[in-house]
């Protein structure tokens, strides 16, 4: 059995690979950047390591640094969690030529099905279709358009060398393809630090499933059962739930089936996921990510078993001590991501911050694995999931109801989160009876009741701060805001202005502050500069991309005009509130 494990990685997966570790005996060793020196990881991790920078390519995507790290610690086995360099094969020889273990495939699994295009030629070699694409990557827009002209519009941009929906673009039509390919491959360099792109079509109303599976070195390859990720906002998961909804036992055998042939097909050992679209009683095959989902939690609850402590015992050499036939699915499992970010009207913008307060959920079937407590920074340079809520019921509806409990139990202060939204979606119609797909979230749903809240003791105009206290009310214990005069030494920020929704682009789309000066709701790296002194622009016209949390956000004009001043340009830092340009 492994002795010393180094995570690779931080926020809740470092938390959830520790825990375990703990359980089984292992010494656990984590790594942190500059920012998380007093990360939740960092506290709970036997011995912790600096390496050193902010961003994930100066930390977590320093190869280097990590290696380094690794030769002064002792680790026997590295855990590369999911994102950075999970599904990278570099990093993994890199691993494996220091005679330490790489808890996860073999690299040359790794390079077949970390690469997108790769593993769609391998699905076809086993047998599997896939959806329909091109299988090069992309060297401009004009091979773009020519695969939309031929496919039909609209088409799917996709990072050869990622997944979770990172560095994927819808394009509707030949005007939006050099954009969206540019926001692609950035993306893709920022996240996964390849840029290579490819093309497929991208399929007008499919369920998003997936197959877990696990495959030992000697020979056995299972499949556990399928989740249901089909909840997504900017192709990003939400809500993962298993079993599926409305799905045929069938189709769901053909499916796990199908899930064996591709990890054989590549020589798979580990924990990994292959994934598939599921549209009118067809699958086609997506993609394998080779590592642990983030959704892997609610797999764990309906089977009982915990697939770190499997990955773990696999990279160890023991076989899986079970057959295919005594793999068993009892209830219903739902989880929740609770991501830093903002949903009002529908935008999802990212919310760094300084969390000010986490009350965690508890009872009968519920489970927190997060990576961040009360008084923790959720960073601008990171990935911005908080945490993940999970619940089991015995049949579905059971869970769905504790799922809103649960949240109901759950409060953040101090960023916005995904969680009003999540409310909205398990109580839609179309998600109680299982008929939403992975459009269903952007097209059907409105999220314009939920406002941007003002956060206890904001200036909101007129003078007036709110102020949020208990008070007794004919005995009975009410929550009510107060808006009372400030004083003249109250040292408050104002609060952002929540404007109208803008029109959707290629990224997640957010509205500058005040009339002619552009401002930037949230810190971040300026990635584009869309316009040029002099040039007329529109309200709502796209001014800078910003990019914070791993994701672009385009900062529009509030009022049409002429730029009469630009204050940045590509690759600067810029906070929350920071004028980026001028329009008169």
């Amino acid at each position: 059995m492994l002795k010393k494990v180094l995570i690779a990685n931080r926020g809740e997966i470092a938390v959830r690979v520790i825990r375990t570790c703990r359980e089984m005996g292992i010494t656990t060793v984590a790594v942190y950047s500059e920012l998380d020196r007093d990360a939740l990881h960092v506290r709970l991790a036997d011995e912790a390591y600096a390496l050193g920078g902010q961003s994930a390519a100066e930390s977590y995507l320093n190869t280097e640094a990590i290696l380094d790290v690794i030769k002064r610690c002792g680790a026997d086995a590295v855990h590369p969690g999911y994102g950075f360099f999970s599904e990278n094969t570099d990093f993994a020889r890199a691993i494996t030529s220091l005679g330490v273990t790489f808890i996860g495939p073999p690299p040359e699994a790794i390079e077949v099905m970390g690469d997108k295009i790769s593993s769609r030629l391998a699905a076809e070699k086993a047998g599997v279709n896939g959806v329909p694409g091109r299988n090069e990557t992309l060297t401009s827009a004009e091979e773009v358009i020519s695969f939309g002209d031929e496919a039909g519009w609209p088409i799917a941009i996709k990072a050869a060398y990622g997944g979770g929906g990172r560095g994927m673009k819808v394009v509707n039509g030949p005007d939006e393809a050099q954009a969206a390919l540019e926001s692609a491959t950035r993306e893709a360099q920022s996240y996964f630090g390849r840029p290579e792109c490819y093309v497929e079509r991208y399929l007008t109303w499919p369920r998003h499933i997936e197959m877990q599976v696990l495959a030992d070195a000697h020979g056995n390859t299972l499949w556990l059962g399928e989740r249901d990720c089909s909840a997504q906002r900017r192709h990003q998961k939400l809500i993962e739930e298993s079993p599926a909804a409305n799905f045929p036992d069938d189709v769901r055998l053909a499916m796990g089936e199908a899930a064996v042939k591709v990890s054989r097909a590549c020589g798979y050992v580990n924990a990994g996921t292959v994934e598939f679209l599921y549209q009118d009683g067809e699958f086609f095959f997506l993609e394998m990510n080779t590592r642990l989902q983030v959704e892997h939690p609610v797999t764990e609850l309906v089977t009982g078993l915990d697939l770190v402590e499997w990955q773990l015992r696999i990279a160890s050499g023991e076989a899986l001590d079970f057959t295919q036939d005594e793999i068993r699915s009892n209830g219903h499992a739902i989880e929740v991501r609770i991501n830093a970010e903002d949903p009002s009207g529908g935008r999802f913008s990212p919310s760094p911050g300084t969390i000010t307060r986490f009350d965690q959920p508890s009872g009968p079937g519920v489970r927190l694995d997060a990576g961040y407590t009360s008084g923790d920074t959720v960073s601008q340079y990171y990935d911005n999931l908080i945490a993940k809520l999970i619940v089991w019921g015995s049949d579905r509806e059971k869970a769905r109801r504790r799922m809103l409990r649960a949240i109901e139990e759950t409060a953040i202060e101090g960023v916005a989160t995904t969680m009003p939204a999540d409310v909205i979606i398990l109580s839609e119609p179309d998600f109680v009876n299982g008929t939403h797909s992975t459009k269903w979230v952007e097209t059907n749903l409105d999220f314009n009741s939920l406002a941007t809240p003002a956060p206890s003791g904001i200036t909101v105009g007129d003078g007036q701060v709110r102020k949020d206290v208990t008070a007794e009310v004919n005995g009975r214990r009410v929550n009510v805001s107060l808006w009372m005069p400030s004083s003249d030494d109250d040292d408050l920020p104002r609060a952002h202005s929540t404007a109208k929704k803008p029109r959707r682009q290629h990224h997640a789309g957010v509205l500058g502050s005040g009339s002619g000066n552009v401002t930037v709701p949230m810190q971040g790296t300026i990635v584009k500069v869309a316009v040029e002194v002099g040039q007329v622009v529109d309200a709502g016209d796209t001014v800078v991309i910003l990019e914070a949390m791993k994701m672009e956000n385009t900062v529009n004009a509030e009022t049409g005009g002429t730029v009469k001043l630009l204050k940045v340009s590509a690759g600067d830092s810029v906070s929350a509130g920071d004028i980026v340009a001028v329009i008169e």
